[in-house]
C-alpha cells in the first residue's frame, strides 16, 4: 500500500513522461478507491476520455522507491476519463431565472457578477485592515478583467450574461489580478474588484451567511459545499489534490491551453462547475472558505479549484467580517504533509505575476487632457 509521499514521488515522475501521454490532461494524487485511506494511495490521472488507445498510453502503476524503509513500492494509477476542462464564464445573454443571477444591493458572495457581456460568480469579499476595511470583491481573472490585462475593466451586478449593462449595473471596476501566463507556471485564476463604495460589499455568503474564515490547508476526502450563479448550492468531494493539469481558455486574453500546478479536483454527484460558476468559492462543513472553482469537466460533475490560501497571500487579504475585523486562519492539517495542500512557498510566490489595474477608462484619459 503506498503513502502519499510515495505517490507525489510517482507523480513527479510521470510529470516527466507526461508529453509521450498525448490525450492526459491532468496528473495528481488521490485515494485508490477514491473515497477513503483504506487502500492508501495512489495517481489520480485525468484523460479526455475512456477509449482502448488511451488506455495504452496510460501505466497502471508507478515503481518509486520506499520512504523510510527498503525496497520498492508500486504506485497505482486511477485513471479517470474527464474530457477536457474549461473555464466556465458565460457570455450567452440568459433569461435571469434562479435566486442567484438576479440583482441584489448590497452585494453577497454567491451572485452573479461579471462585466457587461459575461458573467461569472462573486465569490468572497475580502479585506487587507483590521478597522474600518476597504472591501474587496474575490473572484476569477477570466469573471472580472475583459482581457488578462492591466485595462480597465468595469465589474457589474448581475453580469452581463444576466441583464447587468454598463453604468446602471456597475458596483466597481478590477483593482488587482493574477497574470495567467501562456508558456509559464499557472497557480491560480484570481482577481479582486474594489466597489465604487463599501456599503455595496456585504461580507455574508448565500443560503450560508457568515464565512469565519478560511483554512490554510485541507485534505484529499475534504467534504465542502459552495454556491455558484448556475448550480446553486452543491456539495462536492476533493478527488485529488497537487493535480497538474491542463485548462481550455478558448479565445480569451489568447490564451488557449495553459497548465496549472498543483490544483484540487472536486467531485460532486452532480454538476457543481458549470458555465457561469467560475469564481464560486468552495466552504468547509464549519463555514470556513477552502478553495476557488475556476474551470470544470465537460458535465460540470468536476470542479478545478485552487486553495482559496494562495489567494490571500497573493493579495494580502482575510475575509471581511461584518464587525469590521478580518476572519480567522484555521490551521487545519499538518503541515508539509503530502496529504494536504500546502501554502504556497516564497519561491512560488515569486512566480505568482500579480498587477494593478487601471483606474479610468482610456477614453476618459484622452476626454481630461482635452
Amino acid at each position: 500500500m503506498a503513502t502519499f509521499r510515495e505517490a507525489l514521488r510517482a507523480k513527479q515522475q510521470l510529470l516527466k513522461k507526461w508529453k509521450g501521454m498525448p490525450g492526459v490532461i491532468g496528473i495528481g494524487v488521490g485515494y485508490v478507491n477514491g473515497k477513503d485511506k483504506k487502500g492508501g494511495a495512489c495517481i489520480v490521472m485525468y484523460t479526455i476520455d475512456a477509449s482502448a488507445a488511451m488506455a495504452k498510453r496510460c501505466p497502471s502503476c508507478v515503481s518509486v522507491k520506499r520512504h523510510r524503509a527498503k525496497g520498492h513500492v508500486l504506485v497505482p494509477v486511477r485513471t479517470i476519463a474527464s474530457g477536457r476542462c474549461c473555464c466556465h464564464p458565460i457570455a450567452r445573454p440568459t433569461v435571469a431565472r434562479g435566486a442567484f443571477r438576479r440583482r441584489i444591493r448590497p452585494v453577497v458572495a454567491g451572485y452573479s457578477v461579471g462585466y457587461p457581456g459575461i458573467s461569472g460568480t462573486a465569490g468572497l469579499i475580502v479585506s487587507q485592515a483590521a478597522r474600518r476595511a476597504q472591501r474587496y470583491l474575490l473572484s476569477n481573472n477570466h469573471v472580472l478583467n475583459r482581457n488578462n490585462s492591466s485595462g480597465y475593466t468595469e465589474t457589474i451586478q448581475p453580469g452581463g450574461a444576466d441583464g447587468g449593462r454598463s453604468g446602471v449595473s456597475r458596483i466597481g471596476r478590477l483593482y488587482r489580478f493574477v497574470r495567467l501566463q501562456r508558456n509559464a507556471v499557472n497557480y491560480m485564476d484570481a482577481a479582486l474588484s474594489i466597489p465604487t463604495s463599501n456599503g455595496l460589499l456585504a461580507p455574508r455568503y448565500a443560503t450560508v451567511g457568515s464565512v469565519r474564515g478560511h483554512v490554510r490547508r485541507y485534505a484529499v476526502g475534504a467534504r465542502f459545499k459552495k454556491v455558484g450563479r448556475t448550480t446553486g448550492r452543491v456539495s462536492g468531494v476533493v478527488e485529488s489534490i497537487h493535480t497538474d493539469i491542463d485548462v481550455d481558455y478558448g479565445s480569451l486574453g489568447g490564451l488557449g491551453t495553459i497548465r496549472f500546478r498543483n490544483q484540487t479536483v472536486i467531485r460532486g454527484q452532480t454538476a457543481v462547475s458549470l458555465a457561469g460558476d467560475s469564481g464560486s468559492v468552495w466552504l468547509t462543513s464549519g463555514n470556513y472558505a477552502a478553495a476557488v472553482n475556476f474551470a470544470g469537466s465537460a458535465d460540470g460533475r468536476l470542479s478545478i479549484a485552487f486553495p482559496v490560501h494562495w489567494a490571500m497571500q497573493a493579495f494580502g487579504v482575510r475575509v471581511a467580517r461584518a464587525n469590521g475585523s478580518r476572519g480567522r486562519l484555521a490551521h487545519t492539517g499538518q503541515r508539509n504533509h503530502p496529504s494536504y495542500t500546502q501554502p504556497l512557498t516564497p519561491g512560488q510566490l515569486k512566480k505568482v505575476v500579480t498587477k494593478k489595474a487601471a483606474v479610468v477608462r482610456r477614453s476618459a484619459r484622452k476626454k481630461r487632457r482635452a
